[in-house]
């Protein structure tokens, strides 16, 4: 029997079933995912919780910045910041900053490892009460102690781990990464694999935009990556479609009947995997999101934290919520128009009903 063409439909079914897999522990998600980007605002809740919620049974806001002490996870750059299983370290790390620090930045980093391997866990204000090392201007024009980013630096280079947070601050402790025995190659091909697993199917472009950010996880793997990424392109299961050359990983067919959509409404995190990738989000779904925090509120056309809106296997619209007085408060907008069909006006309701027992939690705290 001949194999059916791949086409747009397949792909966007495809896309939805394989990420929005049957809800699990939230370790089991963390791994299966293989990487949760992480983003401070709150609006309603954190992109990683509004991310995890369709992934893990019976999340709520602010589970995984509980857990996270508890778990083997770690929050660490791969294409961005974010949370992955500690076992993928390995692969990235000893880490070799692009920026080369002087003789002052290293004594300096030297004398903060020694105090925190004597005192343990330590917050970025007991460090700066031992180091005060002055300001500097940060990366948004403001002014910041220094001794942030100096651990900040000193996190990304693997010499600090984050231990926990407290209210939203990241606790540093001493970090230890073991070498796993692979080649740099090795590493480079199983990072490929990692970032193809968590966004596939994708166009072959986004593939080599991936591959670039990676340059952020893992710099010094820059030659072995772009060679991972040619075999990649040559070797994959791929399709054309609309002259767009589209790739998934090994023994995945799109066009399997087991993608069939549940009748069910998500609203998904700006950075959810089905939302990431703008150029697959047109290709599939027709219409151009943007996320518009830091755009000027009179030129903002979906909002301030818009929630791309999945019935289906389609982005259909989008949402804001916030919550008022212990009230979830909703407001819509459709790229055409709301569907008329009861079943969406259930499935609608359904979710935001999930949505208040999801934030309830945290209204709370």
């Amino acid at each position: 029997m001949a194999t059916k063409p791949v086409t747009l439909d397949h792909l966007r079914r495809h896309a939805v079933a394989r990420t929005l897999f049957t809800p699990t522990t939230l370790p089991a998600a963390i791994r299966q995912l293989g990487f949760v980007q992480a983003d401070p605002i709150r609006a309603p809740a954190r992109a990683q919780d509004l991310t995890l919620r369709h992934r893990v049974r019976d999340y709520r806001a602010g589970d995984l910045e509980r857990r996270y002490p508890r778990l083997p996870i770690e929050e660490d750059a791969l294409v961005n910041y974010g949370f992955l299983p500690r076992e993928h370290l390995a692969l990235m790390h000893p880490r070799t900053a692009r920026r080369v620090w002087d003789g002052t930045q290293q004594r300096r980093a030297a004398s903060v490892l020694a105090f925190i391997r004597e005192h343990g866990p330590s917050h970025p204000r007991e460090v700066q009460a031992a180091f005060e090392h002055g300001r500097t201007t940060n990366a948004w024009g403001g002014q910041s102690n220094e001794i942030t980013h100096l651990l900040d630096g000193m996190h990304y280079r693997g010499l600090l781990r984050v231990a926990r947070r407290d209210a939203g601050v990241r606790v540093y402790a001493v970090a230890a990464h073991a070498d796993d025995g692979r080649s740099p190659a090795e590493r480079a091909a199983a990072l490929l694999a990692l970032v193809l697993d968590k966004y596939a199917p994708l166009p072959a472009r986004t593939l080599g935009q991936l591959v670039s950010h990676l340059g952020y996880g893992a710099p010094q793997l820059g030659a072995e990556l772009r060679a991972a990424l040619a075999h990649a392109r040559a070797s994959l299961p791929s399709a054309t479609v609309d002259g767009v050359k589209w790739l998934w990983p090994d023994g995945e067919r799109p066009q399997s009947a087991r993608h069939e959509p549940a009748d069910q409404v998500r609203l998904l995190a700006p950075f959810d995997p089905i939302v990431w990738d703008r150029l697959r989000f047109e290709l599939l779904w027709g219409w151009a999101y943007r996320f518009e925090a830091y755009t000027p509120a009179p030129r903002r056309q979906w909002g301030y934290y818009a929630l791309p809106l999945l019935w289906r296997d389609r982005v259909i619209g989008w949402a804001n919520v916030s919550v008022r007085q212990g009230v979830l408060v909703p407001s819509f907008g459709y790229v055409e128009s709301a569907p008329k069909d009861s079943g969406f006006a259930a499935a609608l309701d359904e979710e935001l009903q999930r949505m208040h027992h999801f934030l309830a939690r945290e209204a709370q705290t």
